[in-house]
């Protein structure tokens, strides 16, 4: 088993995604968490690193932690937001911290296990982070084919405001603040939310899905940072990405993103932002084992 991992945060010194994985080479435990960039005015609970990737670390530290207890996906989940929401509201202690600051991310888990003929996968899915297979013959399976509605809404909503003139990012951002800040807090606050939040209306509406992946498959974990590299610029199909990260490695795409985005203007965007943390993992199945442990960025 071979695992490469990169997290790359859209500024420097900021980063607020999560990839890692917490197994062993028979039962690797691929974890990626792309946290959502606040709507807030300021940060409430940490004004150093901010809020977003505090809630992404310490949720992280977590799920670790209910991994090793030996925990099911959704009884791990529930218990590592618990603790992360108890430290959240300890450290918030006496601030009016309103719904739409508190942090949300979106999060794919595969837990693997070995079988006499491969992989069988687990996947635990909350938000739009992506998961392709890709079979030893070469085709390429979207494990998890989510599409978030929040996006078409969102860009409707540039698109009014790119036929009214408004060309400026900061001014564009100003003016979907409201649209925003309602979507997180229904992301916050919805029945069966399918968002990763510190305190879930009852269970996390997350999708599960089992995959067998046959020795010699590989598995591409992706946030949709990483992923605009189909979705967004139209730069690969999910084949040629797959192609790409097996024969030059996950650098590379990453160069590849963020070269693209230096090079692109923020005018005739349809997105929020020019540029997002992108992060993936890339998991071979059936190769030498490569170094195993616990790594995160």
């Amino acid at each position: 088993m071979q695992i490469e991992l990169v997290s790359s945060g859209a500024t420097a010194q900021h980063n607020e995604d999560w990839a890692g994985n917490f197994g062993t080479p028979s039962a690797p435990e691929l974890v990626i968490i792309d946290g959502a960039t606040s709507v807030a005015e300021r940060d409430y609970i940490d004004p150093a690193q901010g809020d977003v990737v505090w809630f992404v670390s310490r949720f992280a530290a977590a799920l670790a932690a209910c991994i090793d207890a030996g925990f099911e996906q959704h009884a791990a989940v529930h218990a590592a937001v618990d603790a992360t929401c108890r430290e959240f509201l300890e450290r918030g202690t006496g601030q009016d911290i309103p719904v739409h600051a508190w942090p949300i991310a979106a999060m794919s888990w595969v837990r693997a296990r070995a079988t006499g003929a491969g992989f069988r996968l687990d996947l635990y899915c909350l938000g739009d982070c992506k998961v392709l297979l890709r079979l030893p013959d070469g085709e390429v399976r979207d494990l998890d084919p989510f599409v978030n509605p929040q996006e078409a809404i969102l860009r409707a909503e540039i698109a009014r405001l790119q036929a009214e003139g408004i060309e400026d990012a900061g001014e564009r951002k100003r003016r979907l603040l409201p649209l925003l800040r309602a979507r997180r807090v229904f992301q916050n606050t919805a029945a069966g939310t399918n968002s990763l939040c510190l305190r879930p209306n009852g269970a996390f509406g997350a999708r599960t899905v089992s995959a067998d992946a046959p020795a010699g498959s590989s598995l591409l974990c992706m946030t949709d940072g990483f992923y605009r590299l189909v979705d967004s610029y139209g730069l690969h199909t999910p084949e040629s990405l797959f192609a790409l990260c097996i024969a030059q490695g996950l650098q590379a795409a990453l160069d590849e993103l963020r070269g693209h985005e230096a090079a692109v203007t923020t005018a005739g965007s349809m997105s929020v932002k020019q540029a997002d943390d992108a992060s993936a993992i890339l998991w071979h199945a059936g190769t030498p084992a490569g170094r195993d442990g616990r790594c995160g960025a």
